[in-house]
């Protein structure tokens, strides 16, 4: 069991519980980005449907349900919630492209890489969650399309040639950057909690329900209300797998009908090798280095170098402490309208990093409290309310701004005391 979750203590406990027919029906994975817990979830599913009746839940089990899950066709799993999925789809199609170049023998381990990597995009959009959503009929024609172009990759299929395979991950990368990008919502919408309820009680489906709602933490008070409802009566042969990365901000009111897996950074030589195994990357092919960290690793596949986007963190946040307004404008275009939303992510860190030295006084500590206050209310306030980001820098900046003016100056003063190493915009940055 759980053979292709790497390095997680939490896959050995798992395994124990499901074993010991100890299982509860409601679980929490909690840890950082990129320490397999999505994965972790969907294998769960799979063990908990497989059919074989020697060893239950080998990954090499070719029984129906544990073939329909590997391949994220299962009916019976639903996932919900925001996930940046485009990176890893941009990974798995370097991946794909690479082992049919080279006839390899990871080939066919690519190919389900790539297809899992899509469809842990696609399943977001169920019917069954979208039901009543404007929104679904919408997105529709992206799904067809992307449905219909997988299916030259269904496993026991020839692999097309190479220049048509180009051509055809091509045109599921640019459908499912759209389709995450002007339809997946940034928070769990109440709609979809209640959907998943109606179909949650229907009776008569062989096998394990289980829905997977990742980045749990980033739900409307409604949708938490919703969700701690069914939790508090769960309907008999259901799992519910919720993903976090942020354990503390789950309501207690939760925490409490859930039982938590905790999920750890890995060290960076077990990160290498799940780069080296899961992607089958080799850096000397290309006489690149290996990339520090999955994240990192993930982050290489931007349209525009991280780095860029934390410069641009930086050279915002000293315009504000030298009391100009920023160009809000311009920071969009030269972070590409945080689309994928990582790279808010990545900004907010760069504003983070170059107000660190402000750690150095208790009058510089206290204003850094008071900023990263304000960072996790944009933050949520993009993730959890759909704020736009212009929206959200904008009132960040204003912000900002009154905290220098209530502390007499402050953000001038420490912005400029940075030394060469801190100064906004410098190669430290």
């Amino acid at each position: 069991m759980f053979d292709n979750i790497l390095y997680q203590s939490a896959s050995k406990l798992l395994e124990s519980d499901i074993r010991g027919a100890g299982l509860p029906p409601s679980l929490l994975f909690a840890g950082p980005a990129a320490s397999g817990k999505l994965s972790a979830a969907l294998e769960t599913a799979r063990i908990l449907s497989c059919r074989a009746e020697g060893e239950r839940g080998s990954w090499r089990c070719s029984c129906p349900s544990c073939l329909q899950h590997k391949a994220l066709v299962s009916q019976n799993t639903l996932i919900a919630g925001p996930g940046d999925r485009t990176l890893e789809i941009r990974a798995a199609k370097a991946t794909l492209l690479a082992q049919n170049a080279m006839n390899s023998s990871h080939l066919e381990a690519a190919r389900y890489l790539y297809l899992r990597a899509v469809r842990k995009l696609t399943l977001r959009f169920s019917p069954i969650l979208w039901e009543g959503d404007d929104k679904a009929s919408k997105a529709a024609p992206l799904l067809l399309s992307i449905n219909e172009a997988l299916e030259n990759l269904t496993p026991g299929r020839t692999v097309p040639d190479a220049d048509e395979l180009q051509k055809l991950l091509d045109a599921v990368e640019k459908d499912c950057e759209k389709l995450e990008s002007s339809f997946l919502y940034d928070s769990i919408p109440v709609s979809q909690i209640r959907n998943f309820s109606s179909w949650a009680h229907l009776k008569g489906v062989e096998g394990k329900k289980v829905l997977i709602l990742e980045n749990a933490d980033r739900m409307a008070d409604s949708a938490r209300n919703a969700l701690l409802k069914i939790l508090e009566e769960p309907p008999e042969n259901v799992v519910f797998i919720l993903t976090t990365q942020k354990r503390n901000a789950m309501l207690p009111t939760i925490l409490s009908r859930v039982r938590t897996y905790m999920f750890f950074e890995r060290s960076a030589p077990q990160q290498e090798e799940v780069i080296r195994r899961i992607f089958h990357y080799d850096p000397s092919l290309t006489h690149a280095a290996m990339p520090e960290g999955i994240n990192a690793f993930l982050q290489s596949y931007l349209d525009i170098k991280p780095a860029l986007v934390t410069a641009a963190a930086a050279s915002y946040f000293a315009e504000i402490a030298q009391g100009h307004f920023p160009d809000i404008a311009a920071v969009l275009a030269s972070c590409a309208s945080f689309r994928p939303r990582v790279l808010l992510t990545i900004f907010l860190q760069g504003i983070i990093e170059a107000q660190a030295h402000f750690l150095r006084s208790p009058e510089g500590a206290a204003c850094s409290g008071k900023i990263l206050e304000q960072l996790r209310t944009v933050s949520d306030n993009v993730s959890i309310f759909n704020q736009g980001p212009q929206a959200a820098l904008e009132q960040l900046a204003r912000n900002l701004m009154q905290i220098d003016h209530e502390s007499g100056g402050v953000l001038r003063r420490l912005a400029g005391s940075a030394g060469p190493a801190g100064t906004p915009g410098s190669e430290a940055s």
